[in-house]
């Protein structure tokens, strides 16, 4: 059977920094551990607080997260759908890196 292949990605997502502190690390445990158990996790980078550039859903402030990791080509399509589908998640981008 063909090895599925594996690409280099990067996603940031921001978690509605209105939700208590054990929230938040709550949805950027299941995030991390969800990219985890899919791929391998090469790094993980908290921003943390900040205020976002422009209001979304009313909101003036997010907790944002940045993921690199290595995963298979249809993964990507299931971490957006998750994302989509958890309300806490105010706005995320998955950018797959070029190989160099």
């Amino acid at each position: 059977m063909a090895e599925k292949m594996q690409n280099s990605y990067e996603t940031i997502f921001i978690i509605d920094a209105a939700l208590t502190e054990e929230a938040v690390n709550e949805v950027k445990d299941k995030f991390t551990s969800l990219i985890a158990a899919n791929g391998t996790v090469n790094n993980i980078d908290e921003w943390g607080k900040r205020r976002l550039a422009y209001e979304i859903n009313d909101k003036t402030e997010g907790y944002y997260v940045l993921v690199d990791f290595t995963a298979d080509t249809e993964f990507p399509k299931e971490l957006d759908r998750q994302y989509r589908i958890n309300d806490s998640i105010l706005r995320t981008i998955i950018i797959r890196k070029d190989e160099k």
